[in-house]
C-alpha cells in the first residue's frame, strides 16, 4: 500500500512539473523531470497501477494546463481534459510491466510511449488537438535542436530520455548500472540534439518585412466585437508604415465582408494600401458565403491588384465550425458562438509574390507540422502565419501558438511571421529565436530584415513516420522482451 501510495505522489509530481513546463511559464527541464516521475512511478507496476498512475498524471497535467477552455464552455473543459488524461493513461499502460533490476526490459518505453502519444494528439479527436503537445514546453531549450532531424516528436521524445536518465540515478541498484544506464539514456537524448544542430536550410537572401498589430481589447468574441473597427484599426496603423518593405503582413480576419472581397470598398482600400506602401501586402480576410464563410489569407501586390490567396484548409473544432452541428444544436447552446461553419479550402499553402514565394497557413495550421510541410515543400522560402487569439483573455493560448510557431521555424529552416489583432504577433528567425515579438492587446509594427530560405531538412523531407516508427519497434521489442524473462524456465 505505500509503495503505490508513493506512486501516486510521483504520478501527481509527474503531472505538476509538465503543467509548469508548459507554455506560457516554459519552464522547460521540468519536462524531463516529470518524465522521470513518471518513469520511477510506473516501473515494475502492474497494469492497473499503470493505468491509475497515468490517468492521474494527465488530470493534474491537462486540468492545470486547460482552464482557458471555460471561458467557452465548463462541458468542454471537462470533457477535453478527461479524454486527454485518458490517452496519456493508455499511454502508460503500453509500458511494459518490469522488475526495478532490469534496465532493458521496460526504462525505455515510457519516451516511445509519449512519442506515440503526441502523435496521437496531432491527429485525435477532431483532427488532432496539439495544443497540449509536450514539446510546446521546449522552444526555450537545448532539445529544439533535434527540430531538424526528427520534427516536435523527437524534440519530446530527447527530453523525455534525459528524464530516464535521471531516473536511473535513483532507483537503479548499484553503481555501475546506474553509470550505464544512465550514460546510455543521456547518450540517447543527447545525439539526435547533437545531429539536429549542424543541421540548415540555404540562405536565399533577405527581405524587408513589417507585421502589424492593430491592438485593442482582449476576451471578444467574434459575434459581439466591432468588426469595422478592427478593420479600421489595422489600416490607420499599416499606413504608418514609413519607407518602402518587400512585404505587409496583417492578422488573420481583421476584414469581414459580404461575398468576394475584390467586389468591396475594404477590398479597394486594401489594394491602396499595397500602391501607397509599394509593397506585397497579405490580409487576413472574412467572406461570407450562403450559410458558411472563408477563411482566406489575400495577397495584394505593389500595384495594387489582388495577385494569390489561400483558404484555410484545417479549421479549429468549435471555433470555426461546430461538429455534429445538428445534434448539437438540440441539446446546448453552444453553437451560437460559431453560427456558421467554416468552408475547407483547397490548393497549396503558398502564395507567389513579387517579393518570393511565400508559404502561408492560418492560425491553427501552425500546430500542425504537416501544413508548414506543404507550404515549404511546395517552395515557400519564409513563412506566413496570420492568426487570431483576442477571444482569449489569458496568455496560455497565444503563448502556445508562438511556441508552435518557433518549433514549425527550427523543424523547417525557414523565417516566421506571426501577426495577431491582439497579439502575439512575432518575427521569428530559422533557428526559432525571436527576433521581435508584440504585447498583448497593444499596438506594434515589428519592423526588420528577415532571412529567405531554401533546401528541405531531414525532416521536411521524411515528416513524422520514422520517428513513430522508431517508437513503435521500442515499444513492441521491449514488452517482447519482459514477456520473455517471465516465460517459464527462462534464466
Amino acid at each position: 500500500m505505500a509503495n503505490r501510495l508513493v506512486g501516486m505522489a510521483l504520478a501527481v509530481a509527474a503531472g505538476a512539473a509538465w503543467a509548469l513546463a508548459a507554455p506560457p511559464r516554459g519552464w522547460w527541464p521540468l519536462l524531463s523531470v516529470g518524465a522521470a516521475a513518471l518513469t520511477i512511478a510506473l516501473h515494475g507496476r502492474p497494469l492497473r497501477d499503470r493505468l491509475l498512475f497515468g490517468a492521474m498524471t494527465g488530470l493534474v497535467f491537462y486540468g492545470a494546463t486547460l482552464p482557458w477552455l471555460l471561458e467557452f464552455h465548463v462541458a468542454g473543459y471537462l470533457g477535453v481534459a478527461a479524454l486527454e488524461a485518458g490517452l496519456l493513461a493508455g499511454a502508460a499502460a503500453l509500458v511494459p510491466s518490469a522488475t526495478h533490476g532490469s534496465w532493458s526490459s521496460g526504462w525505455w518505453a515510457l519516451p516511445a510511449a509519449l512519442v506515440l502519444l503526441e502523435a496521437a494528439q496531432a491527429r485525435f479527436p477532431w483532427g488532432g488537438f496539439p495544443l497540449v503537445a509536450f514539446s510546446l514546453s521546449q522552444p526555450d531549450g537545448p532539445f529544439l535542436g533535434a527540430a531538424g532531424l526528427g520534427g516536435s516528436l523527437l524534440v519530446a521524445g530527447t527530453a523525455a530520455a534525459a528524464g530516464v536518465a535521471l531516473a536511473a540515478l535513483f532507483v537503479l541498484p548499484d553503481r555501475r548500472r546506474r553509470a550505464v544506464a544512465a550514460g546510455g539514456a543521456l547518450a540517447v537524448s543527447v545525439l539526435p540534439v547533437v545531429a539536429g544542430s549542424s543541421i540548415t536550410s540555404r540562405d536565399a537572401g533577405t527581405l524587408d518585412a513589417v507585421v502589424v498589430q492593430g491592438g485593442g481589447p482582449r476576451g471578444e468574441r467574434a459575434v459581439d466585437s466591432d468588426l469595422s473597427a478592427v478593420t479600421e484599426r489595422h489600416l490607420d496603423l499599416a499606413r504608418d508604415i514609413s519607407g518602402s518593405p518587400d512585404l505587409v503582413l496583417l492578422p488573420e480576419n481583421v476584414v469581414h465582408v459580404e461575398g468576394p472581397v475584390g467586389a468591396t470598398p475594404t477590398g479597394a482600400a486594401l489594394g491602396e494600401l499595397a500602391r501607397g506602401l509599394d509593397a506585397s501586402v497579405v490580409v487576413g480576410i472574412v467572406e461570407t458565403e450562403d450559410d458558411g464563410f472563408r477563411n482566406a489569407a489575400v495577397l495584394w501586390g505593389p500595384d495594387g491588384e489582388r495577385l494569390a490567396r489561400y483558404e484555410k484548409e484545417h479549421r479549429v473544432p468549435f471555433g470555426e465550425y461546430i461538429p455534429a452541428r445538428g445534434l448539437l444544436e438540440e441539446v446546448t447552446d453552444a453553437t451560437a458562438l460559431v453560427p456558421r461553419d467554416a468552408i475547407v479550402g483547397e490548393g497549396e499553402a503558398l502564395l507567389e509574390s513579387p517579393a518570393g514565394p511565400l508559404g502561408v497557413v492560418i492560425s491553427y495550421e501552425v500546430f500542425f507540422a504537416d501544413r508548414v510541410r506543404e507550404a515549404v515543400a511546395a517552395g515557400g522560402q519564409m513563412v506566413l502565419v496570420p492568426t487570431n487569439a483576442a477571444s482569449f483573455v489569458t496568455e496560455e493560448v497565444p503563448a502556445a501558438e508562438l511556441a508552435a510557431a518557433r518549433l514549425r521555424a527550427r523543424e523547417f529552416g525557414r523565417t516566421l511571421l506571426q501577426a495577431a489583432p491582439t497579439g502575439y504577433s512575432a518575427v521569428i528567425l530559422p533557428s526559432g529565436k525571436v527576433l521581435a515579438r508584440s504585447g498583448l492587446g497593444t499596438a506594434a509594427l515589428l519592423e526588420e530584415t528577415v532571412p529567405l530560405r531554401v533546401g528541405l531538412t531531414p525532416y521536411a523531407r521524411f515528416g513524422d513516420l520514422p520517428v513513430i516508427a522508431l517508437a513503435a519497434v521500442i515499444l513492441v521489442g521491449t514488452a517482447l522482451r519482459c514477456r520473455l524473462r517471465r516465460a517459464p524456465g527462462t534464466p
